[in-house]
């Protein structure tokens, strides 16, 4: 049976597009971007706005260092944030002003993945790299539209990440030598009825959590492929989740009001929440 519930409303509308969410269990505060705004927002448990902090023209994705501080994906790469707040950009990946980086997240290992479109969504033009420990970069998959969600297994072996256009969640085994991703099984093929696959998160037993642009809902499956738990949202365009709270069971949720008529959708933009079952898996850190 699926569990259907609505999300409740956590924040203001404080996003023209809401991206990238992260719990920090350390200050019990979520920060997320507001990608095209180039900020990086904290509100605390309760939704109250903390900080807005610009980091570039582009805020695509973020995750905690070990040591404090965040890394960043900006418009053309990535930047480092230290636990003092100075902001160093790295060199720049490309040039192509009409790509950008759009979605990330942190392997096993410490370093930081995150993937690009182009800003028309051109097909094939995005790709997914890595910021490697020692700074350079190594692109992993190339020849991709919009990548979007990215979360790894606890055992470091696998991956599962999205392309939204293919309207599938696919899990990647990752290869031995550190090279191009190229294996990977379709764990779920989504409706285009129901939405586009964009941000996604895991919980401690494998779940997928999956955030439906156009969908306006967050849709669960299980490591199988098993949809278990459908989240409805009051906006259509839903972009990302993740788990945290207290004991790691509330779902957070980022929306976006880019092409919305906010007479129609006055909450697109805003945060909302739901009590979940199962809690999330650990944030992985950045060792940058």
């Amino acid at each position: 049976m699926v569990d259907t519930r609505a999300a409740t409303l956590l924040t203001d509308v404080l996003a023209e597009h809401g991206e990238g969410p992260v719990w920090f269990d350390a200050t019990g505060q979520l920060r997320f971007v507001d990608m095209l705004a180039g900020e990086i927002v904290t509100i605390d448990g309760s939704g109250a706005l903390v900080e807005r902090l610009r980091v570039g023209d582009v805020a695509a994705a973020f995750r905690p260092r070990v040591d404090g501080g965040l890394v960043i994906a900006v418009e053309r790469g990535f930047a480092l944030l230290s636990a003092e707040g100075d902001l160093s950009t790295l060199p720049e990946i490309w040039s192509d002003p009409s790509v950008r980086m759009n979605d990330g997240a942190c392997d096993t290992q410490g370093r930081f993945l995150c993937g690009t479109m182009a800003y028309d969504a051109a097909e094939g033009r995005g790709s997914l790299h890595r910021l490697e420990l020692d700074g350079s970069t190594t692109t992993v998959l190339d020849g991709v539209t919009i990548s979007n969600g990215l979360a790894f297994g606890a055992d470091g072996a696998s991956a599962v990440y999205v392309d939204s256009p293919t309207q599938q969640v696919r899990r990647y085994r990752l290869p031995a030598d550190d090279g191009p991703w190229a294996d990977y099984e379709v764990v779920v093929e989504i409706d285009p009825a129901e939405g586009t696959p964009d941000g996604l998160c895991v919980d401690v037993e494998g779940g997928i959590w999956v955030a439906l642009w156009g969908g306006s809902a967050v849709h669960r499956y299980t490591a199988d492929g098993e949809l278990t738990d459908v989240v409805t949202l009051p906006v259509s365009h839903v972009t990302a989740c993740t788990l945290g709270g207290d004991d790691g069971r509330t779902l957070f949720i980022t929306t976006s009001s880019v092409k919305i008529d906010r007479a129609l959708e006055p909450h697109a933009g805003a945060v909302f929440c739901t009590r979940v079952d199962v809690a999330g898996a650990p944030v992985l850190a950045s060792r940058h």
